[in-house]
């Protein structure tokens, strides 16, 4: 018994010990109840965060198309060797199936705001070896 007590005194006193090393600060707390995202109604005008410039075409790839090119889902060409049949038809065939979609593939990829040229920046860092 005294054992047992013995136990659940050092646990109160460890779990004790745990809580007082949370910030209980008002300006902690405000943080941690801060909502994470924000909710706009039909006819309100969404604030749109401002372009940060061209993103590279690793940076395409890895945000939009990694989920297919990445993992040669649905029959996406991933290797090097993969996409060497669709090289051979022409840099311009394969922006018309990045801009238009083909077969399983959507418009863009998924990348509804991407430029063309970030478009072509993707399929220059694809069909040359991520």
């Amino acid at each position: 018994m005294k054992k047992l007590s013995t136990a659940l005194l050092i646990l109160l006193a460890t779990s004790v010990n745990a809580q007082s090393n949370t910030e209980m600060t008002e300006e902690a707390i405000k943080n941690r109840l801060a909502p994470i995202g924000a909710v706009y109604l039909a006819g309100a005008t969404p604030v749109v965060a401002a372009p940060t410039g061209p993103r590279s075409g690793q940076q395409v790839f890895q945000n939009s198309c990694f989920g297919c090119h990445g993992t040669g889902a649905m029959g996406a060409p991933k290797t090097t060797a993969d996409w060497e049949p669709r090289v051979a038809k022409g840099f311009d065939v394969l922006l018309n199936h990045a801009i238009n979609g083909f077969n399983s593939m959507p418009p863009k990829g998924t990348c509804m705001d991407c430029s063309d040229d970030e478009l072509k920046a993707a399929i220059d860092f694809m069909t040359k070896g991520q």
